[in-house]
């Protein structure tokens, strides 16, 4: 894996880390909890000097797409995070479990409000995605992310689109 690659893979870790500690929203205030806690990670991320403002922007992007899509499927389904991720708990780092289901609790109420459209629920080679499964759109081969990792292209068949597995 490349510098850069390594590079956007620790900071969706950080930056996720860094939405954790954002203070709870009160009623009052007009942004949802979500918007805040990663708008102020990507700009801690920028103000520190670890990303690019482009770089920031990019994974701010990953961890709104991975966050929403793990909150959908527990607003629809009612099931818990471990049934998302699909994979068997024991390979899971206990950290980021944690985080992620910190991050996903106090944004189940804030679904209505992620002005997301349709095309946020693809993949894509290049980008960043936390644990769980990826499914290539094409040739249906699947990709196991055990932590956080750079989405390569699929080793079938060199397509560069995929979406998020859930059962």
């Amino acid at each position: 894996m490349s510098d850069n690659h390594e590079k956007r893979v620790k900071a969706y870790d950080r930056m996720l880390e860094r939405a954790k500690s954002v203070a709870p929203v009160t009623e009052s205030e007009k942004r949802p909890y979500l918007l805040r806690a990663i708008d102020y990670a990507r700009e801690k991320a920028v103000e520190l000097g670890e990303l690019t403002r482009e770089e920031a922007e990019d994974i701010a992007d990953y961890l709104r797409r991975d966050i929403h899509d793990a909150a959908t499927y527990l607003g629809e389904h009612g099931n818990e995070l471990r049934d998302w991720l699909q994979l068997d708990l024991i390979l899971i780092e206990d950290r980021l479990l944690d985080l992620f289901s910190q991050v996903v609790d106090k944004t189940r109420l804030e679904l209505d409000l992620l002005a997301m459209n349709a095309e946020t629920a693809d993949w894509k080679t290049g980008e960043v995605t936390g644990i769980g499964t990826l499914e290539c759109v094409e040739c249906g081969e699947l990709l196991h992310f055990h932590k956080t990792g750079h989405i390569p292209p699929c080793p079938r068949c060199n397509a560069t689109t995929f979406r998020r597995v859930i059962d």
